[in-house]
């Protein structure tokens, strides 16, 4: 189990590192579009970012659910669901690893995903694109507190001193 969890530890950093760099483009994107919101490539590129953000925290959601517990079986609403158990605390199996801080901004950007993905003929609205953008600013220290919790309950003694 050592082994495995070493593996998930690594897994989780480099997930955090590519989550971190995504924030970091954002907040430079943001300061170029702040000053001009008309500029639709600006928009579109600051939208394709959060769309990205979002896919990374996913990814580290997936990480975690297939590590602890593997079990999400309605495909319907996967997306939604793999969410909201990243806010439970699963007895006996592990912490939770999103507070509801977290939650309700990273759901926020979920569903602004959703929309992007799929509004192939519906333009963007730059103060909506830009007023998430700017509520993300918000995630990446909920975010950071959260994850240090988690890797504090999930790291056994042992692994810490060795």
């Amino acid at each position: 189990m050592e082994e495995k969890l070493k593996i998930l530890l690594a897994e989780l950093e480099e997930q955090k590192n590519q989550i971190l760099e995504l924030h970091q483009k954002i907040e430079t994107k943001v300061k170029e579009f702040e000053k001009n919101l008309d500029n639709e490539d600006l928009r579109d590129s600051l939208a394709y970012k959060l769309h990205n953000l979002y896919n990374a925290y996913e990814e580290l959601f997936k990480i975690v659910a297939e590590f602890f517990e593997n079990q999400i079986e309605e495909r319907t609403k996967y997306y939604t669901v793999l969410l909201k158990r990243m806010l439970l605390n699963l007895e006996g199996i592990r912490p939770a690893l999103i507070s509801k801080e977290s939650f309700k901004i990273l759901d926020e950007l979920r569903a602004f995903r959703h929309l992007f993905r799929h509004a192939y003929s519906y333009e963007l609205d730059s103060e909506r694109v830009l007023k998430l953008a700017q509520k993300v600013y918000h995630l990446k220290p909920f975010f950071m507190r959260d994850f240090k919790e988690f890797l504090k309950k999930i790291i056994p003694q042992s692994l810490e001193q060795g």
